[in-house]
């Protein structure tokens, strides 16, 4: 139990090192906030679909293509169940305040954070079902997160859904998949270069936005304490169980738990910045989220590991 405990840390405390990077970098204006937003399009729009292609780049199989439907199945369910929680906890007569809460509390960083733990815990298979994952994530974000942050219905669009960049890269990746395409060398030897990128530039991006927050703001509202508690282990936790008893294969369980227990997604301070939201609680919430999870991540992880039966 402790030998896995430290093996996740030690990954854990890789991406730290990563984001420590950033972190220097922001304070040094090396990195500045008009760099970092044209980084994050990078991953967004270039990285990430690169990510999604490279870990469907496998042999067909009938047991990976009923993985992959259970595995959309638990986190449709996952993101279900936690809108559901946080709606009933997370009350609060200042609307923005609420709105902003919610969403941190919900939507997690599982492709920035998630995707190179899952590669370097669980190998190919966790980061083929982590991008699964993603994919849910998106669903999910551009439909009830766009309407709970905004508080519009009419912000909906199929168009912003069917073109966001990783559900295009998870459609066009399933695809290849099934149809057992293998890409040519000369394009899937890019692609892997490029999805390479996926683990330094976010936690890079990450670190930067750290420099920039007020952590004796974050670390001083009881809100950010109590959204951190549930994001990081409450949620994670309640996963690992109801997954590990109704039997789902290990790996799977432990991809999506790992997903689960990232912390907050920075897609929240986009989000509260184009709605005119609490910024900054959606940027204490972040910052401290990503700094307890260096503590949270592993603890939840191996507990997992323990309760599915997962052996590395």
């Amino acid at each position: 139990m402790g030998e896995n405990f430290v093996v996740i840390a030690q990954q854990v405390l890789v991406l730290f090192i990563l984001i420590a990077v950033g972190f220097i970098c922001g304070k040094k204006k090396i990195i500045t906030d008009f760099s970092a937003r044209h980084m994050t399009d990078i991953v967004l729009y270039v990285v990430t679909p690169c990510v999604m292609i490279s870990a469907f780049q496998r042999e067909f199989s009938f047991e990976l293509l009923s993985g992959l439907i259970i595995c959309v199945t638990c986190s449709a369910l996952i993101f279900a169940a936690s809108i559901l929680i946080c709606n009933l906890i997370f009350r609060d007569k200042d609307e923005s305040r609420k709105a902003v809460i919610r969403f941190a509390t919900i939507y997690s960083n599982c492709a920035f954070m998630s995707l190179p733990l899952q590669k370097a815990i669980l190998g190919d298979d966790g980061w083929f079902y982590g991008s699964i994952f993603v994919a849910v994530f998106n669903i999910f974000v551009w439909t009830h997160g766009l309407v709970s942050m905004s508080g519009d219905k009419k912000q909906l669009s199929f168009k912003k859904l069917v073109l966001n960049p990783g559900l295009i890269g998870v459609l066009l990746a399933i695809i290849l998949f099934i149809t057992g395409f293998k890409l040519p060398y000369i394009i899937s030897q890019p692609v892997e270069y490029l999805a390479v990128l996926n683990t330094p530039l976010p936690m890079l991006i990450i670190g930067f936005y750290l420099s920039q927050a007020d952590f004796k703001k974050a670390f001083t509202d009881k809100g950010v304490y109590f959204s951190s508690a549930v994001r990081l282990i409450a949620l994670p936790m309640l996963t690992a169980v109801v997954m590990s008893l109704c039997r789902v294969t290990p790996i799977i369980t432990m991809a999506c738990v790992i997903a689960t227990s990232a912390p907050t997604a920075a897609t929240t301070t986009m989000f509260a910045t184009k709605f005119n939201k609490d910024v900054e609680l959606s940027v204490s919430i972040v910052a401290a989220t990503t700094v307890f999870s260096l503590a949270t991540m592993p603890l939840v992880v191996m507990l997992t590991g323990m309760m599915s039966g997962f052996s590395s």
